[in-house]
């Protein structure tokens, strides 16, 4: 049986800069999700997958169009920066401003990202049949997601990282219009950064987290910083000048993807 009933992948003579489109019908959305993808151009089929989230009021297209995500990782690997990886840019669900990657609502967008999305990368890119290797990143809403789901998922995820992370729920407040009731876990664990890694700080790998001086979530970054540091939870934590922004992002995913290269 087929692990997705309908998987949509745009034509090649269409694509460019690498990026591929793919549009999957999923359990866990109870309907279709999409992937934007940067594939390097390779024989290998065991590149490793970098899987990056968006922050709220995105999609698929946030990275790609709002970072040139795409376009950082094909520099970086043609200039031997980093080996090659692909870069998968989920939507998050597509719920409301923004899913949190987290399940409620009869939804589960956190098994979307952690299963589908690398299920249906590896079913059907042909550089990613036998991937081993993944990575999880995000910004803000989407930096919440991967700091979280990260920790969570040790058994997935090799390394994780976050920029100007969202690093618990009721910051959620601050972008969306929804009702924070909507997000409720069963368990504080699920909506706080700090207590999902304690939780697993045994089994976790390495991780980093960075935030502009001039961003609103700086303060939050810096009390999850010193919550590590308390707790003695290894970590890499970096500040930079900028603000809760496209620019910001864009300049500072190469210190993502370098993190996850030296990791290999």
């Amino acid at each position: 049986m087929e692990r997705f009933r309908t998987v949509r992948i745009s034509d090649p003579r269409f694509e460019r800069d690498g990026l591929r489109y793919m549009t999957v019908k999923a359990d866990h959305l109870k309907g279709r999700g999409n992937i934007c993808l940067y594939v390097p151009k390779t024989d290998r089929t065991d590149l490793p997958i970098v899987t990056l989230l968006h922050g709220v009021y995105g999609s698929s297209n946030s990275w790609s169009g709002g970072a040139g995500a795409h376009l950082t990782a094909q520099r970086m690997i043609a200039s031997g920066i980093i080996t090659p990886m692909i870069i998968a840019m989920p939507s998050d669900g597509l719920w409301g401003d923004g899913s949190a990657y987290l399940p409620h609502n009869n939804y589960n967008f956190e098994k979307w990202i952690v299963s589908d999305v690398i299920d249906a990368i590896k079913l059907h890119i042909p550089q990613a049949k036998k991937s081993t290797i993944n990575f999880l990143a995000g910004l803000s809403m989407g930096g919440f997601g991967a700091l979280r789901l990260g920790a969570k998922y040790p058994e997935i995820y090799k390394s994780f990282s976050g920029l100007s992370a969202i690093t618990s729920l009721e910051q959620m407040s601050m972008f969306v219009e929804e009702d924070i009731v909507n997000y409720k876990q069963e368990t504080s664990t699920n909506e706080d950064v700090f207590q999902t890694i304690v939780a697993k700080k045994e089994k976790i790998g390495s991780f980093r987290f960075d935030c502009g001086t001039s961003d609103i979530l700086i303060d939050y970054n810096r009390k999850l910083h010193q919550q590590l540091e308390g707790a003695g939870i290894t970590h890499s934590y970096h500040e930079n000048e900028g603000a809760h922004e496209w620019s910001y992002w864009e300049r500072h995913l190469s210190d993502t993807l370098i993190f996850f290269n030296n990791q290999l």
